[in-house]
């Protein structure tokens, strides 16, 4: 790869962004525990998080297409350095959850996810569409989620550290995400900027609408998973971070594998959305049996292959949505258009906290998957017959 690639400093921001996730994830929900905080208010902090993460989404998608996606990329930079530090001097709830909510600590998208998630992603989704191009943009997402992968299979490996130097390490690297964006040039011409600040389209709104409410599902059901999925491997199965670092650093790296395939398996499947549907379908058939299985080895060798089968769906979604909405519309587009998904995750922590501490442990993973389910039936019929630029070139 050039040093010259306009699209490195966007690979050398996900990895750094991924590292901090990638133990961020394990660390802070036991850190909590270690506090004394229940697995209520474990799942009440991250749920704060997300609202708040919602908020934050709208103003990066209003701000970012008219005064630049650079600019946002590094403030949040420093908003992580910040809560880093806040962290790893702090122990008050509600400090923390301020802290958390805008440095998006403890807030990441789950293993394998590689690192996009946050407000500031619909920000770094656009700009990454517009400097790779339609024919380059599925494989260019990929690679940033494979880049991502690497550095959350690092980060997940520091899991294993004391917390609290783990949350200065957290400042230093969000100090190097600021930086690392500086030498990017986006293409803010008068026109670019003239559109940018015009409504947007009727026919934008349609696909807006259409993304709010699948995305509203998985949102819901990512809210049952990701950082509460810490809390729940160690509640069912009395297992430590140690034992949870192993299990998320080997997903990451067979997920390597899904992500340097992804073009042929979407090429084999026969398209973006068909891709989409039936990995999501598989996965959610995974999930549901994870909490019936006796152990952590077959739990966590079940979860593996699930999500295996959906990391594949990351980077294709991100790339179909940016494929399909005009370039000077795609930061407010995706803001809106992920908003539902931020919402629902509020609820999700909370809700499966209290699942896990009062109920049947087993309820956060059904229900997450059947909203995944609900999801992919979603998915198919709201965008099987709107294919790509790539694919309808393709075709012609």
């Amino acid at each position: 790869m050039s040093l010259r690639n306009p699209l490195l400093p966007l690979y050398a921001g996900r990895v750094l962004r991924s590292v901090s996730q990638g133990y961020l994830a394990i660390v802070v929900p036991l850190y909590l525990l270690s506090l004394g905080y229940s697995a209520t208010a474990v799942g009440l902090l991250i749920a704060i998080g997300a609202g708040s993460g919602a908020l934050l989404t709208l103003a990066v998608g209003a701000l970012a297409d008219r005064i630049g996606r650079k600019p946002i990329l590094a403030a949040f930079g420093i908003l992580t350095a910040l809560a880093g530090v806040v962290f790893a001097l702090q122990g008050n709830f509600v400090v923390l959850a301020i802290a958390g909510a805008l440095g998006t600590i403890g807030q990441g998208g789950g293993v394998g996810s590689g690192g996009a998630f946050g407000p500031y992603f619909v920000a770094e989704q656009a700009l990454t569409a517009e400097l790779s191009g339609d024919e380059r943009r599925t494989a260019v997402f990929a690679r940033l989620s494979l880049v991502g992968t690497v550095g959350s299979i690092l980060g997940a490996g520091l899991a294993v550290f004391p917390a609290r130097p783990l949350f200065w390490l957290t400042a230093a690297i969000g100090i190097l995400l600021a930086l690392v964006v500086l030498p990017i040039k986006e293409q803010r011409t008068r026109a670019i900027r003239a559109r940018s600040k015009a409504s947007l389209a009727p026919t934008t709104w349609k696909l807006i609408r259409r993304f709010m409410l699948t995305n509203a599902t998985n949102g819901l059901a990512i809210g049952f998973l990701g950082p509460i999925l810490v809390l729940w491997f160690h509640e069912r199965y009395h297992v430590n971070a140690d034992q949870i670092a192993v299990l998320y650093t080997t997903i990451n790296l067979l997920s390597i594998l899904s992500y340097l395939g992804v073009t042929r398996i979407v090429a084999a499947i026969g398209g973006a959305v068909r891709t989409v549907v039936a990995l999501r379908v598989f996965s959610c058939v995974l999930l549901a049996a994870i909490p019936f299985a006796p152990n952590f080895v077959l739990a966590g060798a079940l979860y593996a292959v699930r999500m295996l089968l959906n990391i594949v769906t990351f980077p294709v979604r991100q790339s179909y949505a940016m494929g399909i909405i005009p370039a000077s519309e795609r930061s407010r587009a995706s803001a809106l258009s992920n908003l539902p998904a931020r919402v629902g995750s509020m609820g999700g922590p909370l809700v499966a906290g209290a699942l896990i501490e009062h109920a049947w442990i087993g309820l956060p993973l059904e229900f997450a998957s059947v909203l995944q389910l609900l999801n992919a039936g979603l998915y198919w019929l709201f965008f099987r017959n709107l294919p790509p630029p790539e694919e309808v070139e393709e075709e012609v």
